[in-house]
């Protein structure tokens, strides 16, 4: 219950902040109303897609259990760069060459924001136990105070969303914002592993965490492909 009505809550959210924002992206110009709706959906099917994966691929009985497996776990870091492939392709199959990440950033962090509460109200993503005065009890587990770990991400999220949109308003990192996004949350999320009760593979990292050491690298190198590419067009035209 709670899975798919903070997933609507945030998609309404979402939208609304991606009309607050679209004034400051170029994109909202350069692009016809077919190619923003099929890169969206793109996107959206790509994250739905990869933020199952995992409990897909580690799921026993498929079949029997799709139900739960539809309307309950997800992983958020999946998703992002489901979310992010979803994009690039659809982008590459209408042909369309503009940057849209900076009108993607805010919108995301806020989705994902109200989306995570939905975890903590359903009581799963939760942390390990823990003496401070802001623990959690989620019954439906067990009796121990543990780590609200679903409110921290919220918080994360929500907080990474007011500061894009700052960076959005006065230009800063014009045309990276989304790997800034995706660059913090790994990093936030690498640091929080440990306060989950996630099993720990070689090196003492999660399975999460080998993830986030993988993307880093991509992402920087997306970056900086992104920032050399005019530099570098222009040297050929010269």
């Amino acid at each position: 219950m709670y899975y798919p009505l903070f997933t609507l809550l945030g998609c309404i959210a979402g939208a609304i902040a991606s009309i607050y924002t679209s004034k400051y992206t170029a994109d909202r110009i350069q692009l016809s109303t077919a190619d923003k709706v099929f890169i969206v959906l793109s996107g959206f099917c790509a994250a739905i897609i990869f933020a199952k994966l995992p409990f897909v691929l580690l799921s026993e009985d498929v079949l029997h259990n799709a139900g739960s497996i539809l309307f309950s776990g997800k992983t958020v870091l999946l998703g992002l760069v489901g979310g992010y492939l979803g994009v690039e392709l659809g982008k590459w199959i209408r042909g369309v060459k503009t940057k849209t990440g900076d009108s993607f950033a805010v919108p995301v962090a806020v989705a994902i924001g109200v989306g995570r509460l939905g975890c903590f109200f359903g009581g799963c993503c939760y942390g390990v136990e823990t003496s401070l005065p802001w623990g959690v009890v989620f019954p439906r587990v067990d009796q121990l105070i543990r780590h609200p770990t679903q409110l921290y991400e919220a918080t994360f999220h929500l907080l990474m969303a007011s500061t894009l949109y700052w960076m959005l308003k006065n230009g800063i990192l014009k045309g990276q914002l989304i790997k800034v996004y995706f660059l913090s949350y790994f990093a936030f999320r690498f640091s929080t592993e440990y306060l989950r009760p996630e099993i720990h593979w070689s090196g003492g990292l999660s399975a999460y965490q080998w993830a986030i050491v993988l993307l880093v690298p991509i992402f920087i190198s997306l970056w900086y492909w992104d920032r050399r590419e005019p530099k570098f067009n222009s040297n050929l035209n010269h």
